[in-house]
């Protein structure tokens, strides 16, 4: 099969399937969302998925059964090794199926991959026919260059998505770092409460046993070390305020294409830092509500 035309029905269907997805979104929340893992209107894993089907299975577009089964093997198999590949290489889970029936670590399962037979069965012998004639009609120069065009813009998109994900799982881990400090601190000042007052109970037992004139001598000892332990908390709680300010800030501030890939796709789960990312979706959820 012609290169020419596989790149282009790469980028056609890559194309297509976001609209799908945008069109589904619209549907389920009454609202627009960029879904998708790019920026841009595309979809890579609808472009290389019908690509693969139609170099793989134009052979056997007669043959409705053979084609349904075999589109539901190769998409399946897309769709598992994509997400767990981005799973692997971004510490996060995409989309999750876990809540669905025969399910394969929630990256696939049986109910979806029936429809993506369908719908493979459906573009086989429905849409791309008619989509390959429009193409054979657009000038073959013209082709090419949309081809390159289309080809650097998506690599910009794909390095610019990919470092403000990467960027984000530095923000995740800043905050982890930043609850765990305030964890030991919270421990700490919980010591310093606790040895105050056992130190002020073992005071009073001592004054009981210690003659008249060590009272004075040994009730200003006592006294130092109160003070000591109250600057030590003071700093402590000092310090906490301003770790709990900072993981705020932290979670207020969370860029552009990290909102937008929270909203497109909802299940998105981290693997090291699932709490500070549902924080993080929490503060999104109430900043939206309160625009309303």
């Amino acid at each position: 099969m012609d290169f020419y035309f596989i790149a282009i029905y790469f980028f056609v269907y890559g194309f297509l399937g976001w609209c799908t997805e945008v069109a589904f979104a619209a549907c389920k929340e009454h609202r627009f969302i960029n879904r998708g893992f790019l920026n841009g209107p595309f979809c890579p894993i609808y472009g290389f998925g019908v690509s693969l089907v139609i170099i793989f299975l134009t052979p056997y577009r007669s043959n409705l059964i053979l084609l349904y089964i075999a589109s539901i093997i190769l998409v399946t198999l897309l769709e598992g090794i994509t997400g767990w590949a981005m799973d692997k290489i971004f510490h996060n889970k995409w989309w999750d199926y876990s809540n669905m029936p025969l399910n394969i670590g929630g990256y696939v399962c049986l109910p979806f991959s029936v429809i993506w037979g369908i719908a493979c069965v459906a573009i086989m012998n429905l849409i791309h026919p008619l989509i390959h004639h429009v193409l054979t009609l657009m000038p073959h120069t013209l082709g090419i260059v949309l081809i390159v065009l289309f080809g650097i813009l998506l690599i910009i998109d794909t390095g610019v998505t990919t470092s403000a994900i990467f960027k984000f799982n530095k923000q995740l881990e800043h905050m982890e770092k930043i609850a765990s400090e305030l964890h030991e601190l919270s421990n700490q000042l919980g010591e310093n409460i606790y040895s105050t007052t056992v130190r002020a109970l073992e005071a009073a037992d001592d004054l009981q046993e210690k003659a008249r004139d060590a009272v004075v001598d040994f009730h200003e000892k006592q006294q130092d070390a109160a003070d000591n332990i109250h600057a030590r908390t003071e700093e402590l709680k000092q310090r906490y305020t301003e770790l709990k300010q900072h993981y705020n800030e932290l979670k207020q501030h969370t860029g552009r294409i990290t909102r937008r890939l929270l909203r497109a796709f909802p299940a998105l789960e981290s693997r090291r830092h699932k709490d500070h990312l549902i924080a993080i979706r929490q503060h999104l959820r109430e900043r939206l509500k309160n625009n309303i």
